[in-house]
C-alpha cells in the first residue's frame, strides 16, 4: 500500500532529498504536456488555455451540488484542459469543477510520480468501495495550509467519460484512490474539513476569513 501520511489529494511538494535531475526530466515532460494540451485545445476551440480562479473555503459556492455534465463536446473539453493547466500551476494532483465555480461533474487529476498523466473524469460514479479503510492526512486547494487526517477507502472502482465521451472504469488504490474520493466529496458540495470536529472547522474557517482579509487590504 502507498504511505498516505502526506497531503494526498492536493499538493505535490518537493523538500531537500528530491533528485534534481529527476525533477529537470519531469519539467520538461511537464512542458511537453502542457504544450500538446494547448495544441488540443487551440484546434478544438482556438482558444488558449486558462488558469482558473480557485474557490477557497468557506466560500458557500463550495457546497454547490453539481450536475451532470449533459454533453461532452469541445465546450467541455476546453475547460477539462483549463482545470488541468490550473491544477499544475497549483501544484496540485486533483481538481473538481466546483473548485472553479463550475458546476458539472468534471474531474481532473494526476497523480502519476512524473506528473505526465493527466486523467479526466466526467460523471464520475463509484461503483465499489473497499471494507479496508486507511488514514492520512490530506490537504486541499481550496483550503490551502491546512492539513489533517481523514479515512478513506483503501481501495474504489469508478466509472466515468473520459475526454471523448468514451466509458470507462477504473480500479484505484493507494494515492489515487484516495484522489478520487476527495474529488467527488467536491461534486457533492462536501470539503475535506467537513470530516473534522466543528471546533476544527471554527478555527479553520477564522484563520482562512483572516488570511483572506489580510490578502485583500494588501
Amino acid at each position: 500500500m502507498v504511505d498516505l501520511s502526506v497531503a494526498v489529494s492536493v499538493f505535490f511538494a518537493g523538500g531537500d532529498s528530491v533528485d534534481k535531475p529527476a525533477v529537470r526530466k519531469g519539467e520538461c515532460r511537464l512542458r511537453s504536456l502542457q504544450a500538446a494540451l494547448k495544441r488540443r485545445a487551440e484546434k478544438s476551440d482556438n482558444i488558449a488555455m486558462a488558469l482558473l480562479p480557485i474557490l477557497c473555503f468557506p466560500d458557500p459556492r463550495l457546497h454547490t451540488v453539481a450536475k451532470p455534465v449533459a454533453e461532452v463536446n469541445d465546450q467541455i473539453r476546453q475547460f477539462a484542459a483549463d482545470m488541468i493547466e490550473t491544477m499544475y500551476d497549483a501544484k496540485g494532483v486533483g481538481l473538481a469543477a466546483t473548485q472553479v465555480d463550475f458546476h458539472q461533474r468534471l474531474v481532473v487529476m494526476d497523480t502519476s510520480e512524473d506528473r505526465d498523466s493527466p486523467i479526466v473524469l466526467i460523471n464520475p460514479e463509484l461503483l465499489w468501495m473497499s471494507n479496508e479503510r486507511v488514514k492520512g492526512e490530506e490537504g486541499c486547494l481550496s483550503v490551502p495550509g491546512i492539513y489533517d487526517g481523514v479515512e478513506r477507502a483503501a481501495q474504489v472502482k469508478v466509472q466515468a467519460l473520459d475526454e471523448h465521451g468514451q466509458s470507462r472504469i477504473i480500479e484505484a488504490e493507494g494515492l489515487m484512490a484516495v484522489c478520487i474520493q476527495h474529488e467527488m466529496d467536491h461534486l457533492m458540495g462536501k470539503v475535506f474539513v467537513e470530516y473534522l470536529s466543528p471546533l476544527k472547522r471554527m478555527r479553520i474557517k477564522g484563520k482562512l476569513l483572516k488570511a483572506q482579509r489580510e490578502a485583500e487590504r494588501a
